[in-house]
C-alpha cells in the first residue's frame, strides 16, 4: 500500500528550482492526494515559470510511477492567472475563454449509447438523491444503466448505494462497482470517506476525465444503454470538462419550488443551451407544504422545456439514501418510474 509519508519522501528528493529545497519543504505540491495505489497533485506557478517547472513535473511523475505498487499518477502543471502581488485583470480574450462554448467533438465513453447529465444550479436541492433514484428507475425498466458521481468535492454515491472499497483494474481499465442493478463509479471510492478533496479545477477536471473515459462501463457484446452523470451544483470546471469530453444526449435539472433555487436552475439551463445540450426537463424536488409547490412547473413553462414531475419531501427517500439502497416500491418509487419513462423516451431508449 502506498502511504502519504513515502510519497512525500519521494517528492522531497526532487529539488525546487526556485528555492533549492525539496518539493514538499518548498510547498510546491498543491492538493496532494494519496490513496492505496495512486497519488496526484497540482503544481501552480506564475505563467512565466511554467517552462522551468515542466521538468519538475516530469521528474515528480516519473519518481512516483517508479514506486512499488503505484498504479496511477496525476501531476498537473498549471499557471496562475497573474503574478503574485499584482492584481489580476482579465483581457477580452481571457474573458471569452471562460465562456462556455459548444462541445469539442469527441467520442462518448466506449460502449455507452447515451449520456444523461443530472444537474442543479444550487446545492442542497436533492440532486444526488434524484440522480441515484432516477438511475435505479431506469434500470428497473430493463435498461442497462451506469452512474458516475462527478461531484468530486462532495461525493455521495458510495453512501447512497452502500458501496465501499476501491474498484479493481483490469487491462488498464477501471472495473466499476455494481449495486442495485447499476454500474457505479465515484471519486469517493478512491479516497477515505473523511478525506477533504482540496483540489483546484485542473485536478478535479482530470479526475472526471479519467473516471469517464477509463471506466469499463460496457462491452461490445453488452453496451450500456445510458450513463447517468451526477454533476456538482453550479456551472464550473467539472460541467465544462464533461461537456468537452463527451457528447451529452440530454440534461435533467433538479430544483426545489423556491425562487432562490429556480434562479440557479435557469443558469444551469442557460449553460446547456450555450453548449447545445438539450434540457430534457425540470424536476421539482421537496415539493409540498414546507417549500411550496408548483415553482418548477411554472419555470419549465417560462423556459420552454418539459416538466418531468414533482417529488414530495418524504422521510422514506432520505432513509433509503442513508441506508444505501434506492427506493424500489411505494408511491415515491412509482413517481421516479414515471419520470424515468419520460426520460427514456426522450433519449430514444
Amino acid at each position: 500500500m502506498i502511504d502519504r509519508a513515502s510519497v512525500e519522501a519521494v517528492l522531497n528528493a526532487i529539488p525546487d528550482p526556485e528555492t533549492g529545497k525539496g518539493l514538499i519543504d518548498a510547498g510546491v505540491p498543491k492538493g496532494l492526494m494519496v490513496a492505496e495505489d495512486r497519488a496526484g497533485f497540482v503544481i501552480e506557478v506564475p505563467a512565466n515559470r511554467t517552462a522551468a517547472y515542466a521538468p519538475v513535473r516530469d521528474a515528480a511523475e516519473a519518481a512516483l510511477k517508479a514506486m512499488p505498487g503505484m498504479a496511477r499518477v496525476s501531476v498537473v502543471l498549471t499557471a496562475e492567472t497573474a503574478p503574485v502581488g499584482r492584481k489580476a485583470s482579465l483581457s477580452p480574450a481571457a474573458v471569452d475563454q471562460g465562456r462556455a462554448k459548444a462541445p469539442v467533438p469527441t467520442d462518448r465513453p466506449a460502449h455507452v449509447k447515451r449520456v444523461l447529465a443530472v444537474a442543479s444550479g444550487k446545492g442542497g436541492v436533492g440532486k444526488s438523491t434524484v440522480a441515484v433514484n432516477l438511475a435505479a428507475a431506469l434500470a428497473r425498466s430493463g435498461l442497462s444503466v451506469g452512474i458516475l458521481d462527478a461531484d468530486v468535492y462532495g461525493p455521495s454515491l458510495p453512501t447512497m448505494l452502500g458501496l465501499s472499497g476501491q474498484p479493481a483494474y483490469e487491462d488498464g481499465a477501471i472495473v466499476p462497482h455494481t449495486a442495485h442493478g447499476l454500474k457505479a463509479m465515484s471519486v469517493g471510492l478512491l479516497t477515505k470517506s473523511d478525506d477533504a478533496m482540496i483540489w483546484r479545477g485542473p485536478m478535479a477536471s482530470q479526475a472526471i476525465t479519467q473516471m469517464l473515459t477509463q471506466t469499463r462501463w460496457g462491452t461490445e457484446d453488452a453496451p450500456l444503454d445510458v450513463l447517468v452523470v451526477d454533476l456538482p451544483p453550479g456551472t464550473g470546471d467539472v460541467q465544462l470538462t464533461l461537456i468537452q469530453k463527451t457528447p451529452l444526449d440530454g440534461a435533467v435539472i433538479v430544483s426545489t419550488p423556491q425562487e432562490v433555487a429556480l434562479a440557479d436552475a435557469r443558469r444551469a439551463h442557460t449553460l446547456f443551451q450555450r453548449v447545445k445540450t438539450p434540457t430534457l426537463g425540470l424536476i421539482e424536488n421537496m415539493s409540498g407544504d414546507v417549500f411550496g409547490r408548483g415553482g418548477a412547473e411554472a419555470e419549465a413553462g417560462r423556459l420552454g422545456v418539459d416538466y418531468l414531475g414533482d417529488l414530495p419531501l418524504d422521510a422514506s427517500l432520505r432513509q433509503a439514501g442513508d441506508a444505501g439502497a434506492p427506493l424500489a416500491e411505494g408511491e415515491i418509487a412509482a413517481r421516479f418510474d414515471a419520470v424515468a419513462a419520460k426520460v427514456a423516451q426522450k433519449l430514444g431508449l
